[in-house]
Order: C-alpha cells, then structure tokens, then sequence
C-alpha cells in the first residue's frame, strides 16, 4: 500500500506525455521532518526517450572504462524527466560504479530527479534512505535493468533476479556473492558467506570451548534442545539441521540482530525440502536467502517463499522459537543440550553486534519508527489473531526481575533459560524471536508495543 496522495498532473518536457500522479497515503509526520515532503510520483510507463536513455546508461556502466563526460546525453534525458522512480536504477548503477566520474555523474542526476544537494558525506546511502523513507515505487520495466546489472558483476544472480511478490527496488547487494553450493557440500570453500548442512554437535560436557557468558540461539524441538552459538552463526549466518526428528532450516541476520527457525518439512506432496542459502543480497539491511533447489526466493523475516516454484504454490513456512541467551544458562535449563562444535566457527570470532554494527545499521534502512532506538532489542511476537507485538527486552526483563507481570493482551512473557519466551492465552506457547527494533517495525509497520 502507497502511502500518500498527490492529485495533480506533470508535464514532462522530454516527451510531452501527460503522467497521471499516483494516490499514495500519507506519510507520518516524522517521515516528513527527517527527509523532507516527497516529490510527485508518476504513475504511467516511462516514455520512449526516457527508456533508451536509461537503457544507454545501463551499458555505459557495464562498460565504465569506455565513458568519459562527453557521454552526458542520456544523464541530461533522464534528468529531465523530473520522474523520481528512476532514483532507483540510479543508486543501483551507483552500488557498483568504481570510476568516481561516472558516480558523481549519477548523483548528479539523483539530486536533479529528487531537488535535493547530495554534496555532504557519502551520497549513496543518503538517497536510498530518503528513496526507502517515501516508499518510491519502481517505474515499469525496472527489474529487466536492474538484473541486467547485477548478473554483470556477480555470477550465479541469474535465477534469482525474477518477477514475485518482493519490491525489488529496496534489495541491495552486501558485498558478498551467493551461496551456490549444492545440499550437503558445505565443507567445501566458497566465496560467500558459507552456510552449514547438517552440522556436526557435541554434548555440552565436550563443549569446553564456550565460556558460561558467551550468547547462544537455543531451539527446543519435541523436547531435543541445542545450541547454535552466536559466534558460528555470525560466520555461516545459514543452518540447515535435523533436530527433534524435525528438518530445519535457521538463519541468522546479523544485521537485524535477528536468529529464526523455521520447519521445512511436512510440506505439500511433491515438494522437496527447501535447502536455505544466502543470496548476498539484503532487503532494507535483512538478508535475503533462497532454497538452492529451485531458486525460489524467500521473505528471510516471513518464511514466505516470494519468487519461483515454491511462490507459485503458495510456500510459506513454519516458524518455532528461537530463544536467546547465554549459554552457561542454557545448558543448566538443557542439561542433554547438544551444541555446534567449535571448528564450525572456521576459527573466526567476529562479535559483529560490538565492532561492526555497534554504531547503528550499515547499510541503508530508510524510516524507521521513532518509538524506539533502531537498535533495542524486542522479542517480537504474531498473537494468536494475527496482531504483531513488541516487547522491549530490556523492560521486560527487568519487570520480570521486579515479579511483575510482562502481559499485553493476550500474550505474556516468561523467563526461558534467562532468555524469553511467549506464552498465548490457554498457556501454550507462541512463537517468538528477538530481533533489532528497526528490523522488526519495519516489517510489521503496525506493530503493537508493549509498555509504549
């Protein structure tokens, strides 16, 4: 859903056609005092002229080593178009632009479609912010160029750029390739960021190399518990597990703060059990996974299947609770706990949440509910009518502490191993797993919050 409404009409000089404005529903007000009230957005297809000219820059790129300032006509067209939607192919040009000529002449162009100076700071993250904060459309026609650029630098792409239910305007490239590894290979080496099949565990007695306070994602699963140690999951990010008789498939969005576990088992007749990879790319800073078996791309924070044999029938799968804490708690609440082994770590110790991300998202995330620091961690919850809710873990672990109860309508919180848990109404439990603020609200954008 479009989120304001500007009734009005543009001519456009480049080609004289008439655009119709698209309705849209208003922004909130502190959209507004961040980026600035949105331009007008057209609603009609890109005129001819329009579209050869993107088509000339989008080969331009592709061959960057060939242009030279003099190459400026379908910079100066698309510029005067005025149509805001074409910021997007701009910025993706701009993600792999290496000549800062032909970066700057893509800001350029960017400022001149959104009047607005991108000439402090890295401009880049600054224009896909204000892009993701309106909630700009892609024009018509947008995602045959931008799979045309993305495929051009990173192989295996091909199957993955493809029409769905996903806004292919908000994926960005992280800065790693995909996972094309097939199922139960992942001891091989790849460039990428390499998920693990079928992971080796110990018990908890063998587990001497974790510290009690080191943080761990605990999943109970027909009564089998185990560990998956966030220092692993930092590094593989992807795991696909057997566990209380049970197929799994958990991965880990650093960037979110965010460990889920979903069921791939059980599914309709004839579907074969979705092996989860990375694609390297990310959706508004929340990484975007495939099943390697039919390239079917999935919604990492739904479990929903968006592109590909699995969206077509409608694949959507099953999440369970994903308890964090550490693991000293854990493994007294699980005494049969078994864990990853340490080697699975690939003797890397990232610690992502206090260096790299410690200073607030590192890639663009546009608007982000001011209710709450885009960083706090909330145990996010769906109640049992379909209602998204919020629990500060801070607050709700302190109200705990204090013997109050932690309740907003009918889900309650409980102490699980020093970790939380959500409880439903006749007592059975609901599933639950925390995640980064700006990760959860942006994804739930009327997530109810309790104690705000």
């Amino acid at each position: 859903m479009f989120r304001y409404v500007f009734v009005s009409v543009v001519t456009l000089a480049i080609s004289c056609s008439i655009l119709r404005a698209q309705e849209r529903d208003p922004l909130p007000d502190y959209v507004i005092a961040e980026f600035g009230a949105p331009p007008l957005i057209p609603a009609d297809p890109l005129s001819k002229p329009v579209r050869d000219a993107v088509e000339e820059v989008v080969t331009l790129s592709l061959n960057q080593a060939d242009w030279s300032t003099s190459h400026s006509g379908p910079f100066d067209v698309i510029a005067q178009s005025r149509d805001p939607r074409l910021v997007w192919i701009i910025t993706d040009l701009q993600r792999f632009a290496w000549r800062p000529d032909f970066h700057a002449a893509l800001t350029g162009v960017a400022a001149t479609l959104l009047d607005t100076p991108f000439d402090d700071g890295p401009p880049r993250a600054k224009i896909v912010n204000k892009m993701i904060a309106w909630d700009m459309p892609a024009y018509p026609g947008y995602l045959a160029h931008k799979r045309r650029i993305f495929t051009n630098y990173v192989p295996g792409w091909e199957n993955i750029f493809v029409e769905g239910d996903i806004p292919w305007q908000l994926v960005d490239w992280g800065g790693v390739n995909i996972d094309a590894r097939r199922y139960n290979t992942t001891d091989d080496i790849c460039n990428c960021i390499p998920a693990i099949d079928n992971p080796t565990v110990s018990s908890a007695a063998g587990a001497t190399w974790l510290a009690d306070d080191d943080i761990v994602f605990g999943i109970v699963v027909n009564g089998a518990a185990r560990a998956y140690p966030r220092r692993i999951m930092e590094v593989r990010e992807m795991v696909n597990d057997t566990l209380g008789g049970r197929d799994l498939g958990i991965p880990y969005c650093t960037l979110c703060g965010a460990a889920q576990a979903y069921f791939t088992d059980r599914l309709p007749a004839g579907v074969k059990r979705p092996i989860l990879r990375t694609t390297g790319l990310l959706l508004r800073s929340n990484k975007v996974m495939y099943d390697i078996e039919t390239q079917s791309v999935f919604d990492t924070f739904f479990g929903k299947a968006v592109t590909g044999p699995l969206a077509h029938i409608g694949i959507e799968l099953e999440q369970t609770t994903v308890i964090t804490t550490d693991w000293g708690t854990w493994r007294r609440a699980y005494p049969d706990t078994t864990v990853l082994i340490e080697a699975l770590a690939l003797g890397r110790d990232f610690n992502l949440r206090e260096t790299r991300d410690a200073n607030g998202p590192i890639f663009p995330v546009g608007d982000v509910d001011p209710r709450l620091p885009v960083q706090e961690d909330v145990i996010g919850v769906i109640s049992a009518n379909g209602t998204p809710i919020a629990f500060p873990r801070a607050r709700a672990v302190a109200a705990l502490t204090a013997g109050q109860e932690v309740l907003f309508r009918d889900v309650r919180l409980a102490f699980s191993a020093a970790g939380l848990r959500a409880i439903g109404p006749d007592g059975g439990e609901i599933t639950s797993h925390q995640a980064f603020w700006f990760a959860w609200s942006q994804f739930h954008a009327k997530t109810m919050l309790w104690g705000g």
